[in-house]
Formats: structure tokens, C-alpha cells, sequence
């Protein structure tokens, strides 16, 4: 069926009074917008799906979220005798909407739910399935996006996300379901009186904060008076954040008013992502007028943190590579001083983070597992140690997009268990007359001077999906063989799981299949090119090491600047 097909049909089936059939009479006039709205499905992956809220196939809407909902609800009902499944959802409009419409589905499909009363972060997600022993679960975010998007997480009975293989096989249930005939719903209110409907109970909120609190590592002699300005960036993070580090000691806080309560429109930082210096900067101006030693920042679904220091009296940013290396040279610290590391201590990072993990890691005998972008592959990292009896192992696992994670108790990023680490690492370094930049200047002098960047590039619409497309089978068919003068020592090719060395030799990749080109130069610096696992980009990943971050600097910008006249090719 082509995309005019499937708007007529949206016309003739959804009720004439909704807001999705004013959408579509909106648009009726609007070739470009059609084809856009309707060209495809919106897809759906590991990830769940994601994408802007409005009427189509390709849009995030109560009948999208019914089909998936439907399509998940088939797979458990396969897998499982009595199946349950916890929901959460965050501040993005229609969240709560998308959420009591996925319970309606579940419940009449004979699946028990347990739902958050109230916006809860996604890690308190991944609590809940694994406390309430619930065969998946949902949480309705669309994580930093901009406030046009939401999306749909899927959690399977581990509290990891879904993994590839589960994705597919949900899939193949969605793709059979009819958003206008086979989907089976039951009023929300009377699923609740029939208990099939459950209200998440304050003492699974309390035994969250609980196994984050016993995620500390900081002596109870440290003081803990650090001026912090908090943000949830409007955001699920105010309600366990200021919680949990109020409980650790950390009791002069300052949350910004403009955005302390949830609100999807995110009015101070349209793009809520805590990785950029403009969502922080409302903080950054309190912690200026203040005289504050720190800003922490969540994101909506307060799975990441962003964070600002007070160095040498101004507010520096610290990238999510930087945080992560001093967090586990922090935590591996800590724990060999409290005699709590464990024998064979492992932690996880993704292809993408920066290789300087290696160096720190190995100085404190510390194996590193390289996993695939994104965060259930670490959460399955945990599973694999945890079904060896060896969970204690994993002490840290982080990705660069500012992702970290302690423990076993979820299987995914936590921004709450983040925030009380860093708050106690800064206290820690502050006790020694040291700021975090200054812990940073250490590891570097160690270690080397490590420099990374992100570049992102939007590619919207059908056309933009087509370029994006051709771009990866370029790098991946005809790769450069030397930029700048430095040759390429090897590339690798996560889709079809071979590294394949300048020489011609071949060694195989031992990751499931990723459309991911890594490419390693003969002088250590790294170039990985991937598209965007949630948004219409093509991402591209620089790392370089040097004597000094000048000469780290300077490899990373012809780096960059080969790569921009690259991409320009498909603009």
C-alpha cells in the first residue's frame, strides 16, 4: 500500500471529531507532508520506537502505540503463561496519554500491569521489572530529543532492553497487526478495578533509592557541603534526584525554578540534551549568581548527566569520555581503599567511548569488555556475569553520550546513581584541593592527552533517509586508505563483522551485526561513522591521542575537516 493509500485509509477510519483527523485535513493539500507522514512505518527496533507526536504511520500517536503495544503483547502471550509488564513515562506531551493507551492494550490481551502513579526516570524502569519480576516492560520517553518527539522503550524480564533478536520477533507480531482492526483495548478504568491495572506502590520507589544509595563509595568523614546547582531539565529527574543526594549528605542544593517542574516544551532549552552547553546554561547562570561549586543536569527520562565545575572561577563543561574515565578511576579508588573491589573486576564501555578507558583500566587491573552503541549491551554484559554467579565483577560501564552505571540493580543508565558518584567524587577531589578539571590534568599527564568529538548530521525526510544511506555504503565499500597524510592502519566493518588490516588481512568481529565503520589510523586515532539509532542523523565519532591536548586538538580538527568535505558530498 503507498503512502496515499495508507492517508486515505487513516481518513476514512479515524473518528472525524479527533485531533489526528483535524492533522489529516490539514494536510490534505500537502503532497510533501503526506509522503512524509505515511511513507513508511515508524521503526521499530532495539530501541522501540521513536519519532515526532502528530497523525501517520511515520509518527508517534495513540494508534502506533497500539500496534506496538499490540504486536509486544502477541510475542508475550507466546512466551510467557501469565505475563506482566511494568510502564513508566516521563514530561513529554502525550506521554501519559501513550501510556494508559499501551496498559488499555495490555490489559486486553489478559497481561497484568504495573504502572508508575507518577513521572518516574527510566532506570526506576528497569527497577521495577526486575523487583516486580515482570516478564518486560515500557517506558514512554523519547529520552534528549526535542520536545516535537516521543517514543517507546521496550524492556524484556532482565530490565535490559530488548535485544536484537526479541526486536525482531516483536517485530514480526507488529507487521501483522492492523492498527484499525486488530488491536484489542479495555477501558483504563475499569482495567484498574479489576485489578489488572496496578498502581506501582511507593515501597518499590523507596527500594530503588535504596540500591542507588548503596551505590556509594565516599568515606562518611569526606564533607559534603559542595554548593550544587541541580536541573532536571523539566524533566522525571526531580523525583528521585534531590532525594537521593539529600539522603548521601549533599543538602545545599539549588534547583532552577525555570525548570524544575515537568513541562514537554521544554521553554529554556529546546533541546534538552544534557551534552550541549545550552541546556545547562539557566544552571550555569545560578551557579554563576551563586557562587555554586557545580551543575548537574539530567535529561528528561534522567538516564543521563551532564555536568559543570567551578575551575580557576569560571564554569567548565566535562564531556561524557572525560566523566567516564573519572568515574572509574574514581570507583577503582575508592574500592581498593574500602577493600570492596572484587577479584577479576570488569567494566564495560561501547565501541564508540574513548580507547583511554584501556589505559586506566589496565593500571588497576581492570578487564574491559567493548560492547555495540547503546546501553543494553552493557545491561547484557551484567546478565552474561550475572548467569555465571559473577555479577560482583562489574564495578563501571559508561558510553561517551554522558551514561553511566555501578551496579547490577538495573540494567540500564542511571542519572540518579550518576549524580550521587559524581557529587561524591567532586566532594572527594575538593577535600584534597582539587576541582575535577584538576583530577582530569592528572589522568592526562598519566595517562596521555585524549581528545574526542561528535559531530551529528541531519538527514530528514525520504530524501535525507536515501543520502544517509548511500554515505555508509561509500565508507563501508571504498574507505580512505590515508587522511592528512597518516595512513589507515585498518577498518571495521560491523555490519558484515570483519576488521580488515592495510595489508589486506582479515579477522573477524565477534559483535552482532551493527551498520557501524570503524576506521583506525597507523598514529592511534579512530573515526567511527554510524546513523542514529533514534533520529534521522548520520553520526560521526573523532578520538586522538597526544603528547599534550594541543596536539590532540590538532589531530582531531583534520579529522574533522576531511570528514565535513566527506559528508558535503550528500547534503
Amino acid at each position: 500500500m503507498g503512502y496515499l493509500e495508507k492517508y486515505l485509509e487513516w481518513r476514512e477510519k479515524i473518528p472525524a471529531e479527533s485531533n489526528l483527523a483535524d492533522e489529516l485535513r490539514q494536510i490534505e493539500n500537502d503532497e510533501t507532508e503526506k509522503e512524509d507522514r505515511f511513507y513508511k512505518d515508524l521503526e521499530f527496533g532495539t530501541a522501540g520506537l521513536r519519532g515526532v507526536i502528530g497523525v501517520g504511520t511515520n509518527r508517534m500517536n495513540i494508534y502506533t502505540v497500539s500496534k506496538a503495544t499490540q504486536g509486544y503483547a502477541n510475542y508475550l502471550n507466546k512466551k510467557c503463561a501469565a505475563p506482566s509488564v511494568a510502564i513508566a513515562y516521563d514530561s513529554r506531551h502525550k506521554s501519559d496519554i501513550f501510556a494508559e493507551t499501551a496498559a488499555s492494550v495490555f490489559a486486553a490481551n489478559g497481561i497484568k500491569v504495573y504502572i508508575y502513579p507518577r513521572l518516574m526516570p527510566t532506570p526506576a524502569l528497569s527497577f521495577a521489572v526486575r523487583y516486580l519480576k515482570c516478564d518486560g516492560g515500557i517506558i514512554i520517553t523519547a529520552s534528549h530529543n526535542p520536545s516535537k518527539y516521543n517514543g517507546y522503550k521496550v524492556y524484556g524480564s532482565d530490565g535490559c532492553q530488548i535485544t536484537d533478536v526479541t526486536a525482531r520477533e516483536i517485530l514480526e507480531e507488529i507487521e501483522r497487526t492492523d492498527p484499525f482492526e486488530d488491536v484489542k483495548s479495555t477501558p483504563i478504568i475499569e482495567a484498574k478495578e479489576n485489578g489488572v491495572v496496578n498502581i506501582i506502590s511507593e515501597d518499590v520507589e523507596r527500594a530503588f533509592l535504596d540500591a542507588v544509595n548503596a551505590q556509594s563509595v565516599l568515606d562518611k568523614s569526606i564533607p559534603r557541603d559542595a554548593a550544587i546547582v541541580y536541573t532536571p531539565l523539566n524533566g522525571t529527574g526531580i523525583s528521585c534526584v534531590p532525594q537521593c543526594l539529600e539522603e548521601n549528605g549533599f543538602t545545599n542544593i539549588t534547583i532552577p525554578d525555570e525548570q524544575r517542574d515537568p513541562n514537554g516544551d521544554f521553554p529554556t532549552c529546546p533541546y534538552p540534551n544534557p551534552e550541549i552547553r545550552q541546556a545547562l546554561e539557566v544552571s550555569i547562570g545560578y551557579a554563576e549568581r551563586l557562587g555554586s561549586d557545580m551543575v548537574l543536569a539530567t535529561d528528561p527520562d534522567c538516564d543521563r548527566v551532564g555536568v559543570a565545575v567551578r575551575h580557576n572561577g569560571k564554569m567548565k563543561l566535562i564531556t561524557g569520555n572525560q566523566m567516564g574515565v573519572l568515574l572509574l578511576d574514581f570507583i577503582c579508588r575508592r574500592r581498593i581503599e574500602n577493600k570492596t573491589m572484587p577479584k577479576n573486576p570488569v567494566t564495560v564501555k561501547t565501541i564508540v567511548t574513548t580507547p583511554m578507558v584501556e589505559d586506566v583500566a589496565k593500571n588497576y587491573g581492570v578487564e574491559v569488555i567493548d560492547v555495540l552503541t547503546g546501553f543494553k549491551y552493557i545491561g547484557e554484559q551484567i546478565k552474561f556475569l550475572e548467569e555465571k554467579g559473577e555479577e560482583e565483577r562489574y564495578i563501571f560501564g559508561f558510553e561517551e553520550s554522558y551514561g553511566y552505571l555501578s551496579g547490577g540493580y538495573v540494567r540500564d543508565k542511571d542519572g540518579v546513581d550518576a549524580s550521587l558518584l559524581i557529587a561524591e567524587m567532586f566532594a572527594w577531589y575538593k577535600s584534597r584541593g582539587k576541582s575535577l578539571i584538576d583530577g582530569l590534568s592528572d589522568l592526562y599527564e598519566k595517562y596521555g592527552a585524549y581528545r574526542e568529538t561528535l559531530h551529528s548530521y541531519e538527514f530528514e525526510g525520504v530524501a535525507g533517509f536515501n543520502a544517509m544511506k548511500k554515505a555508509m555504503d561509500d565508507i563501508r565499500n571504498d574507505p580512505p586508505s590515508e587522511v592528512c597524510s597518516v595512513k589507515v592502519k585498518a577498518v571495521s566493518d560491523y555490519e558484515k563483522g570483519v576488521t580488515k588490516t592495510a595489508a589486506g588481512e582479515e579477522t573477524e568481529i565477534r559483535l552482532p551485526k551493527s551498520n557501524v565503520v570503524l576506521i583506525k589510523f597507523e598514529d592511534g586515532s579512530t573515526v567511527v561513522v554510524r546513523p542514529s539509532g533514534t533520529e534521522p542523523k548520520l553520526k560521526i565519532y573523532f578520538s586522538a591521542k597526544g603528547e599534550t591536548q594541543e596536539k590532540s586538538t590538532e589531530k582531531i580538527a583534520e579529522l574533522e575537516k576531511y570528514f565535513e568535505n566527506w559528508i558535503e558530498r550528500y547534503k
